[in-house]
């Protein structure tokens, strides 16, 4: 395994436009639980399933239903522990390979805003975020905060309405049967047509639109792709990954920042 840090560090080194995929994997190492694996939301509640699958219907039906019923359970079991979670040394370790001026950018399916957290600066949130409100009609994305919800609620004023175009607000995060929003789907295929390396972390890549990226920067020649999974996946066994470091990216990662750290003293 050494030697393929070793190999990940110096390809970092030598790319020109690197830009990292993460998805849950990295996320369950802030104690932040899957949805379908073992101890998954989903394995455990059935019911909160079935909402989620839901979700997108209702809110097109009614939006004032979609946001009583979503308020409704603002911090409960549909978030899990999102509100209390940390980011990790996965997390730190991408944060530092920006700041090496390295990483370009972050394309995430996770909607936990860790790699914020963490201080990451350039993050397309391919599925939204937890934290983060957003306009259906323009595309424009508020902090929720930045709505009383509640008072809006007492005053019968649900919907939230976007204070740019007037349009209908729902949950930045994208729901079963929603589009990924125009500007960030055109922004993450843009960065999987420019980057020379890919670095994969801690997704299943079965998720589409999503897992279609690294299929577009495997196509193109003089492209790296790099993947840091607990398991194989897809990309593996069809050869899109042109290696495969096994384990956990929060053990295997900051390896990798320490050894790019050696190679350029």
């Amino acid at each position: 395994m050494q030697d393929l840090i070793q190999r990940a560090a110096q390809d970092l080194i030598d790319s020109t436009y690197a830009i990292a995929l993460t998805g849950a994997g990295i996320s369950t190492e802030s104690g932040i639980a899957d949805f379908r694996g073992p101890s998954g939301l989903w394995t455990k509640n059935p019911e909160a399933e079935r909402q989620a699958y839901r979700s997108y219907e209702k809110f097109l039906e009614d939006p004032k239903s979609y946001w009583l019923e979503a308020m409704s359970y603002a911090r409960g079991p549909g978030l899990g522990n999102l509100w209390d979670a940390q980011p990790n040394p996965g997390h730190r370790a991408l944060v530092a390979l920006e700041k090496m001026e390295i990483l370009k950018c972050i394309i995430t399916q996770n909607i936990d805003a860790l790699h914020e957290k963490a201080g990451n600066r350039r993050v397309l949130e391919y599925h939204g975020s937890f934290m983060k409100l957003r306009c259906v009609s323009c595309n424009a994305r508020f902090f929720r905060e930045e709505f009383d919800l509640e008072k809006l609620k007492q005053e019968d004023k649900l919907p939230p309405r976007c204070s740019r175009c007037k349009g209908i607000v729902k949950s930045d995060t994208v729901s079963f049967g929603e589009g990924i929003p125009r500007d960030v789907a055109t922004e993450s295929l843009d960065e999987a047509q420019r980057c020379d390396l890919m670095l994969i972390c801690g997704t299943s890549a079965v998720v589409y639109p999503f897992a279609s990226l690294p299929v577009i920067a495997h196509e193109r020649s003089g492209v790296t792709i790099i993947e840091v999974n607990a398991e194989p996946t897809p990309l593996t066994r069809e050869g899109i990954s042109d290696y495969f470091i096994q384990g956990k990216t929060g053990e295997i990662l900051p390896a990798i920042v320490e050894e790019v750290g050696r190679l350029r003293q």
